[in-house]
């Protein structure tokens, strides 16, 4: 049996000197590593090594990084961080709104890479002492399950869906702008706008409301930012 308190970080890179050095440095953090080249092998030690997070390029040879996205959240909310070439913004976006949790853009520090991972590894934890629950016109939300319903129905959100729309209904009506998103909910600052909070505005809002054109909980406040309305 491994100890299940250190989490394996599944790298999916067909670049071998990129796994290396990612793989090198978060052993060096503590992580523990599963490797795969391309999106097969990646496939099967999704399913027999149970890590805890997958960093995954997007370039693939075979089985794309975007499809191996789609295909894990068809099955569970295993934590995804993408890895796309600079510049590659369709990729980015596209990846967001399969249900990746993040994205770091090559070249990257190993050590922003860590971070990351460790950050979006912490917001993927249960709430254990969160017991907290939010209940608004039709829509309930538990810390506790991370269950989100509407109208007595379970909605499926990825971790990050979940933290984002957790964050704005715990201040209902106060405006947040996608920077104060990014680093309240992603847990860092964002150098440029990525897109990731619209992504992900636009995926809740698409799961949670009862008609997403005409918005009735998450209301886009223009020029500034979003906000939770009960």
């Amino acid at each position: 049996m491994h100890n299940q308190s250190v989490p394996t970080v599944l790298v999916v890179d067909d670049e071998p000197i990129v796994r290396e050095v990612v793989v090198r440095y978060l052993e060096r953090e503590g992580f523990r590593t599963l490797e795969a080249g391309d999106g097969q092998s990646a496939r099967e030690l999704v399913e027999s090594g149970a890590p805890n997070l997958v960093v995954l390029d997007v370039m693939l040879p075979g089985t794309d990084g975007l499809t191996l996205c789609r295909w894990i959240r068809s099955r569970s909310d295993l934590p995804v961080i993408m890895l796309t070439a600079r510049g590659e913004e369709a990729d980015r976006i596209v990846g967001l709104e399969l249900g990746a949790d993040d994205y770091v853009t090559k070249p990257f520090s190993p050590r922003e890479l860590a971070a990351r991972v460790r950050t979006v590894l912490r917001r993927a934890e249960p709430a254990t002492a969160r017991d907290e629950q939010l209940s608004f016109d039709g829509l309930e939300l538990d810390a506790g399950t991370r269950d989100v319903h509407r109208d007595g129905r379970t909605l499926r959100l990825t971790a990050k869906e979940f933290d984002l729309l957790w964050f704005l209904a715990s201040h209902p009506r106060r405006v947040f702008s996608r920077d104060q998103l990014m680093s309240r909910v992603w847990g860092y600052e964002s150098e440029l706008d990525t897109g990731t909070v619209t992504v992900h505005v636009r995926r809740l809002r698409e799961k949670i409301e009862p008609d997403p054109s005409r918005p009735r909980y998450l209301e886009t406040v223009w020029g500034v930012g979003y906000r939770f309305v009960a």
